[in-house]
C-alpha cells in the first residue's frame, strides 16, 4: 500500500518564489544531509542566500561530503541546538535574515524561542501551519491547516488560522479560496463540537467579509468530491470544490498529509505563517525534495 512514487517540487511555488531571489535565510542547527541537500536545492534554485547556523565542523564536512562549496556564506558556529534556535530568533529580529529554516532541531526548541516576547516576531495574527499539497509538478494543491502548530484550536484561534491561510492562497494565486471547514459530518450537531465551531466559523467569515468562500461543516468526502457532495444534495460552491482544508485538530491535519505522503506519494510544503518571518517546519524524515518544497513556500509567504 505505501507508494514508491518519486515525491517532486510543484512548479507552481517555484515559478513564484522564484519572484524573489536570494532570500537570506538562517538555516538552524544545520548540518545533516537531508537539510544540506534541500539547501544546496534552494541556492540552485536562487531562492535563498544561506547563513548556516551549528557545528561548523559538521556543517563543513557534511557540505565537502556533497561536494556542495559553502566557501561563500556565513557559518555561525554553534554547537548546542537550544543556542542555534536563540542566534536564529536573534538574527531574524534584526532583520539580518527573512526566514527560518528548520534543520536537525526539535520543532518545539526552535518555536518556543521564535515566540519570545524579546525577538517581537508575533505579527497582528496567531501564528498557524500550512501544508501544501501535490502529487505531480503542475498539480493544483490541496492546502492543510492546521496540522502542525495549533494542537487544538477554539473558534477564535481557527478564524487567525482561517485569514493566515487566505493570506497564502492569494499568493500562490488562488484569489478568492474554495475553504472547507471540516469536521466528521455535514450536519451541525451538539454531540460534534468540530461541526458547531465550522458553523461559527462559516458564519463570521460571512460577517467580516473574508475574500474567500468559507462552508462548514463538511465532511472530508463531500469536500474533495463533486459526486460525493451531490449524492448528499450539499449545495454551494465550497462542497466537492475545496482548495483548502480548514482541519478540527492536530491530529486530523497530521494524519491527512501523512497518508497523502506515504500512500500516495504526494508533496507536503510545509510553512508556519502569521509572524514577521515565515518559519520552514519539516520532519527530519522528509526527503529533500519537499524540503526545496517547503523552503519555497516560505519565499512565497513573504512580504
Amino acid at each position: 500500500m505505501l507508494s514508491d512514487k518519486e515525491i517532486v517540487c510543484p512548479n507552481n511555488l517555484l515559478d513564484v518564489a522564484h519572484q524573489k531571489k536570494g532570500i537570506s535565510a538562517g538555516i538552524v542547527n544545520a548540518g545533516k544531509s537531508l537539510t544540506m541537500m534541500s539547501v544546496m536545492d534552494a541556492i540552485n534554485e536562487n531562492l535563498i542566500t544561506p547563513i548556516f547556523i551549528g557545528d561548523k565542523e559538521e556543517i563543513n564536512k557534511c557540505a565537502s561530503d556533497l561536494n556542495f562549496d559553502i566557501s561563500s556564506f556565513k557559518i555561525i558556529d554553534e554547537k548546542s541546538e537550544n543556542k542555534t534556535a536563540e542566534i536564529a530568533a536573534d538574527l531574524a529580529s534584526k532583520e539580518s535574515i527573512k526566514i527560518i529554516v528548520k534543520g536537525h532541531i526539535h520543532t518545539d526548541v526552535l518555536m518556543k524561542e521564535i515566540i519570545k516576547k524579546k525577538y517581537n516576531l508575533i505579527g497582528k495574527t496567531r501564528l498557524s501551519h500550512i501544508w501544501h499539497m501535490t502529487l505531480n509538478k503542475d498539480d493544483k494543491p490541496l492546502i492543510i491547516t492546521d496540522g502542525a502548530l495549533n494542537v487544538s484550536p477554539n473558534v477564535k484561534t481557527k478564524m487567525h488560522i482561517l485569514k493566515n491561510v487566505i493570506n497564502f492562497c492569494n499568493r500562490i494565486g488562488t484569489e478568492r479560496p474554495k475553504v472547507s471547514v471540516l469536521s466528521a459530518t455535514e450536519e451541525v450537531l451538539d454531540s460534534v463540537q468540530s461541526s458547531l465551531d465550522a458553523k461559527e466559523i462559516t458564519e463570521l467569515a460571512k460577517k467580516e467579509n473574508l475574500s474567500a468562500d468559507v462552508f462548514g461543516p463538511l465532511a472530508f468526502d463531500n469536500s474533495i468530491s463533486k459526486k460525493s457532495a451531490e449524492i448528499k444534495g450539499i449545495k454551494n460552491l465550497v462542497a466537492g470544490n475545496a482548495d483548502v482544508l480548514l482541519v478540527p485538530n492536530v491530529e486530523t491535519g497530521n494524519a491527512l498529509v501523512k497518508i497523502m505522503v506515504y500512500f500516495m506519494g504526494a508533496c507536503a510544503a510545509g510553512v508556519v505563517v502569521g509572524g514577521k518571518v515565515p518559519v520552514v517546519i519539516t520532519s527530519r524524515s522528509d526527503l529533500a525534495a519537499a524540503r526545496l518544497a517547503s523552503i519555497a513556500a516560505a519565499v512565497v509567504a513573504l512580504d
